[in-house]
């Protein structure tokens, strides 16, 4: 039984290596037909047929008439504009990340709202910074971060009911779990222009966050500044929230926003 599953996976596995292979194809020769993919992958022409028309289905490719070559389809742009919007958040925002971590001595991050997470783009250390975590490339639950709710407090009612409808997991002793204790935080967050997250991503860690905007006005990013308990105290937060503010600013007008 185990090795029927194992052989299902390793299929599984081979057939997405062989549409990744497919792509590359297309983006090296801009175009190709059934009889020199099948070449390319090893496979008969059958079996890179039904692969192409997979993709095609997708729109990652299309097809030049009824019997024309193939090439990457318009669907592709989905994948490249994330990626673009995410190496520009992380271009842009790198330069702010560092003066800023280095004004507060803290750990100062940029994320993106992903699906159900926030994503991670950009980060920078201030000198006081004690953990030596990369979140990098990471996703974290948005009911849990000072980043996620300032993402989730930006999203759309229906992006923003399906989260608090989901599996609200526990992190840590403090996390909010209850969605009429998180729409509340959520309408305080929209209202006052930041997060707060006090150890409930994690024992000992403090977070704070606000909103980036983009240039028709709406969130796109949240940076944030977190550390541990005993120096970013709930006493700092005013002080923090307006060093952030100006970090938003900057980092905001760079990508379209109104000053």
């Amino acid at each position: 039984m185990s090795n029927n599953g194992e052989g299902r996976d390793g299929a599984l596995v081979q057939s997405v290596d062989r549409a990744i292979a497919v792509l590359e194809l297309l983006a090296r020769n801009g175009e190709a037909g059934i009889t020199e993919i099948a070449a390319e992958l090893g496979v008969h022409k059958s079996s890179a047929s039904r692969l192409v028309y997979t993709l095609r289905a997708r729109d990652l490719v299309e097809q030049n008439g009824e019997r024309g070559p193939f090439r990457i389809g318009l669907g592709m742009l989905r994948f490249a504009g994330a990626v673009t919007g995410q190496l520009d958040y992380a271009r842009l925002g790198g330069p702010v990340c560092s003066a800023l971590a280095d004004q507060l001595g803290e750990t100062v991050n940029i994320a993106v709202l992903d699906g159900d997470n926030a994503l991670n783009v950009s980060q920078a250390r201030g000198s006081s910074a004690v953990a030596a975590q990369n979140w990098v490339g990471q996703r974290t639950p948005l009911h849990a971060t000072s980043s996620g709710k300032v993402l989730l407090a930006g999203a759309s009612g229906a992006d923003r009911e399906r989260v608090l409808g989901g599996d609200l997991e526990a992190c840590a002793p403090r996390t909010i779990t209850d969605p009429v204790r998180l729409r509340e935080e959520l309408r305080r967050t929209a209202t006052d222009g930041y997060a707060t997250c006090f150890e409930e991503l994690e024992p000992g860690l403090h977070a704070v966050a606000v909103p980036v905007f983009g240039a028709h006005g709406d969130v796109v990013a949240a940076i944030s500044a977190a550390g541990p308990a005993y120096r970013l105290s709930q006493k700092r937060v005013p002080e923090v929230v307006e060093e952030l503010r100006a970090a938003s600013r900057d980092l905001s007008t760079r990508l379209g926003h109104p000053a």
